[in-house]
């Protein structure tokens, strides 16, 4: 077992290294010196040329991509001169924002996924899994901000029951406590959660039902409410796992589409209007977030399965 942790993490420190040129590389190539963009087009070519020396984007790009590493150890993302502010403290102003939609929209979605997926499986075929299945493959087609649309205009315009933007709210716990605003944005996201976990629980569970110890428990005579609850939740959930694993960058970096169109003001509106604006700056330490998030969310979904299952404990240190 401590052999297996200490492999994916090194693993991991290595795809997380790997990942950080690629990024660093790339963006180097579109923006290989910012310094235009961030005195205006007005500036003259001296000041440009004297400011891109002054934060050394005249140096070799692998010189400067290890002071960039040099700086992230020591805790440093960044400086966004376009907002004026450093990229820390604009990201601690809005990941609490951010996790509290995506976190939300996660555990509503988790709600309703399991009792979801263990109906269509016990009732596989039948008219309700077949209506199910057909709305969660339309709901999982449709594009993200087609359905955030389609529910503000019937819910927030032609029925005005909500409204049609997210808090506005300076502090988390405004925003928790207006409600009402939010209502949109997490049962949207939870709806499209939903549409995507549910599939999988869906084949999972129906896989479980064919196990010898789920006909077992039934030829004993056990209440079949005891069977799904002992025998079958535990073993379907495991695939869950994984899959809220590979959910965890979407609890801080990945609601640009939800927040923009709902114009909510978490880490996905900055990431949007960094883009918008060339923050070179921002969007370097966005995308690092986001790939770092993934491997962790991996990593840490990898350790649970360990964990939660025994038959994965007893192999991982052969494999």
């Amino acid at each position: 077992m401590a052999a297996y942790l200490l492999r994916r993490s090194g693993v991991s420190v290595l795809v997380l290294i790997g990942i950080s040129i690629i990024i660093f590389f790339l963006l180097h190539l579109v923006y290989p010196a910012p310094g235009l963009d961030v005195l205006g087009i007005e500036a003259r070519p001296a000041q440009v040329a004297a400011w891109n020396r002054d934060h050394g984007f005249t140096q070799p790009v692998i010189v400067q991509y290890w002071h960039y590493v040099d700086r992230l150890l020591h805790g440093d993302l960044g400086y966004s001169y376009k907002l004026n502010q450093s990229i820390a403290a604009l990201f601690a102003e809005r990941w609490a924002r951010s996790l509290y939609l995506s976190g939300t929209a996660l555990l509503l979605a988790l709600l309703v996924t399991i009792p979801l997926g263990t109906y269509q499986a016990v009732r596989r075929s039948r008219l309700g899994d077949r209506a199910a299945t057909g709305l969660q493959f339309a709901l999982y087609a449709m594009p993200d901000y087609l359905l955030y649309l389609l529910a503000i205009q019937v819910l927030a315009f032609t029925w005005p029951v909500l409204p049609y933007q997210a808090s506005q709210a300076d502090s988390l716990p405004a925003v928790i406590a207006d409600w009402r605003s939010m209502m949109l944005p997490i049962t949207c996201s939870a709806i499209l959660i939903t549409a995507s976990f549910s599939r999988y629980f869906r084949s999972s569970a129906i896989d479980t039902l064919g196990q010898d110890y789920i006909k077992v428990a039934r030829a004993k005579g056990l209440p079949e409410r005891l069977v799904l609850a002992r025998h079958l939740l535990r073993n379907a959930c495991l695939p869950m796992i994984t899959l809220i694993g590979l959910s965890i960058p979407a609890l801080l970096a990945g609601n640009l589409i939800v927040e923009t169109v709902f114009n909510y003001e978490g880490l996905g509106m900055l990431f949007n209007r960094s883009l918008q604006n060339e923050d070179y700056f921002v969007l370097l330490a966005y995308t690092l977030t986001g790939a770092v998030l993934t491997v962790l969310g991996n990593l840490l979904a990898d350790i649970s399965l360990v964990i939660a299952d025994p038959r994965l404990r007893m192999t991982s240190p052969r494999h």
